[in-house]
């Protein structure tokens, strides 16, 4: 029996997203499986510890964003939204990934303070995700979830936040946030 290409979500408002992404990322690389990462929000600008670690694994991790929505200029932002989504829309047809992570995905399409469904478009990504590589394995990441594609997952995990050490004034710590 061929193989399907399933279709995994991790969405929420909860820290560990972008964590069960890698976790995936780690397993599939070690079952010899060609894996492509690609970040719609977090900018090249900085350095990721998930980053170092899948380039010594020989995994692509691609920062396609410029940081989050109150860094940059929203025209700044549907710039690099754009770029992104031809990049993506290329991942998509890659016959020869077998495991597509786009990170912070769902954060992107839920943008509302600027518009994105032009450079962007909901049903674009839909109709590509719909139509990758029938054993592609893909894996969106990111809070906002849309609904529809929540329907199409075969897998969705949302990860709640109960509690978190943010809430008691400890900043980002290296090495378990970036």
């Amino acid at each position: 029996m061929a193989r399907k290409g399933l279709f995994l979500m991790y969405t929420g408002e909860g820290k560990g997203k972008t964590t069960a992404s890698l976790g995936v990322t780690l397993r599939a690389v070690g079952r010899g499986l060609n894996v492509r990462y690609m970040q719609f929000i977090k900018s090249p600008d900085r350095t990721y510890g998930e980053q170092i670690a899948l380039r010594k694994l020989g995994v692509e991790m691609e920062q396609m964003g410029i940081g989050f929505t109150w860094t940059k200029t929203p025209e700044e932002h549907r710039v690099a939204l754009a770029k992104a989504w031809t990049k993506t829309k290329a991942a998509l047809q890659d016959d020869s990934i077998d495991l597509l992570v786009l990170d912070e995905l769902n954060n992107a399409l839920a943008i509302t303070k600027f518009p994105v469904d032009d450079v962007l478009p909901l049903a674009e990504v839909i109709e590509a995700i719909q139509n990758r590589p029938p054993t592609m394995h893909i894996v969106v990441t990111g809070r906002s979830a849309n609904a529809t594609l929540i329907e199409m997952a075969d897998l969705v995990s949302t990860i709640d936040a109960t509690k978190h050490y943010y809430d008691e004034g400890i900043p980002a710590v290296k090495g378990l946030e970036f």
